[in-house]
């Protein structure tokens, strides 16, 4: 008997078993990294979606009177299985028959679970009820955001102290005398902003104190100064100590750093008389802007009031034309509506993002040139987030879906 060996034979069944596991490795190191990278991006995407059409959602339900009702999705787990196979079996026909034929598959899985709570209760009430805090404001501000689009959010009203203008200013357009210079107001603010000389700045004093020397020991002497700067006083036996103290944020026409200690001392003692919720301004005269002084504060409200605002300002109490104030120099913006809405019985189709609630559809009023509305809503969404609070709290709610 008579054995032939063929070398090709061998030499094509190994290629085909290296070919297969390559084609194995290459397709299990490609297919995973674009589906995660798919899998994250669309996911971003959608949570995004959800919130912005959750906001519009509820402005629609004020404008129709209805209760306000967010939900939070606080957290997404997804699972991504892939499983591949491969093989080979010898070619059908021809002559390369004796041939083996590479076969592989694969198969990918994803099992997401998401994790969405109803914003109730205590978290309602700290989220959407409270008012917002002079740092909110700050924050903002110094991201860049326009002064007037803030306020005409942010702000519920203006509170003048002294002289003829003496008195509460509403961001209402009901109260026609006090609408008409809140607005003023912060169009006057604007125009400082437009020339970069408008400051947002805390307050910074030197705070003293003095003790009689005898009454600290050394090693109380040591431990104070890690915080204070201490001057011993010999002849009047006393120990002074000095601290520096970041009080509240003032809005100014110009650098409070250049105020004596005496002064900033004395607006910090002022501003401790208002809300938590109130922000201070002050302009004067001598600086850019000072044509018009104002001195005050602006009464912030809670994230449930802006919305209740824009959605009554739909028909209910709408805004109208404010013309700046006599000593404001020019602005590029003053828009009639805080935030414009389209209203309609049809789905709007050039809409980027529309709710229907009731019988009606809501959508951002498409604008030419400058785009207030759509910074507006974009200012509306980070300020929801500015809310944010631990969602998966301990007695909430949570509804989980598994896909």
């Amino acid at each position: 008997m008579i054995f032939n060996f063929h070398p090709s034979l061998v030499f094509t069944k190994d290629a085909a078993r290296w070919l297969t596991i390559l084609t194995l490795c290459s397709l299990q190191g490609c297919f995973s990294p674009m589906a995660l990278d798919h899998a994250v991006i669309e996911y971003d995407k959608t949570t995004t979606d959800i919130l912005s059409k959750q906001l519009l959602l509820n402005i629609a339900r004020s404008h129709q009177h209805q209760p306000l009702h967010f939900t939070g999705v606080s957290n997404i787990a997804a699972t991504f299985n892939f499983q591949f196979n491969a093989g080979a079996t010898p070619a059908f026909t021809g002559e390369t028959g004796s041939l083996l034929t590479p076969v592989f598959g694969g198969t990918m899985s994803e099992n997401p679970t998401i994790s969405i709570v109803p914003i109730e209760g205590e978290e309602f009430t700290r989220r959407l009820l409270t008012p917002f805090q002079e740092n909110k404001l700050t924050m903002l501000l110094r991201q860049g955001a326009d002064v007037d689009l803030i306020l005409r959010l942010l702000a519920g009203e203006l509170r003048l102290n002294g002289g003829e203008q003496g008195g509460v200013y509403l961001n209402k357009p009901g109260d026609a005398e006090g609408y008409r210079l809140f607005r003023q107001a912060v169009l006057h603010l604007s125009s400082i902003q437009d020339r970069h000389k408008l400051f947002v700045e805390p307050l910074m004093f030197d705070r003293h104190w003095t003790l009689p020397a005898e009454s600290l020991t050394a090693e109380q002497m040591a431990a104070l100064q890690k915080e204070f700067k201490i001057e011993y006083q010999a002849e009047h036996k006393q120990v002074v100590l000095s601290k520096r103290v970041a009080g509240h944020i003032l809005l100014t026409n110009y650098d409070p750093a250049r105020l004596s200690n005496e002064e900033r001392i004395r607006l910090q003692e002022e501003a401790d008389q208002g809300a938590a919720n109130d922000v201070s301004v002050d302009i004067r005269p001598g600086y850019p802007g000072g044509e018009w002084p104002i001195h005050g504060v602006f009464r912030l409200r809670s994230f449930h009031n802006v919305l209740n605002f824009i959605g009554q300002s739909i028909s209910d109490d709408p805004e109208y034309i404010v013309a700046k104030h006599p000593q404001t120099p020019h602005v590029s913006e003053n828009p009639v509506n805080t935030m414009s809405l389209l209203v309609s019985d049809n789905e709007p189709g050039a809409a980027d993002l529309s709710v229907k609630f009731g019988e009606y559809y809501y959508a951002l009023l498409p604008e030419v040139g400058y785009q207030w509305n759509r910074e507006g809503f974009r200012l509306l969404y980070q300020i929801f987030q500015m809310t944010m609070t631990d969602l998966a709290q301990q007695g909430a709610p949570t509804i989980t879906i598994a896909k």
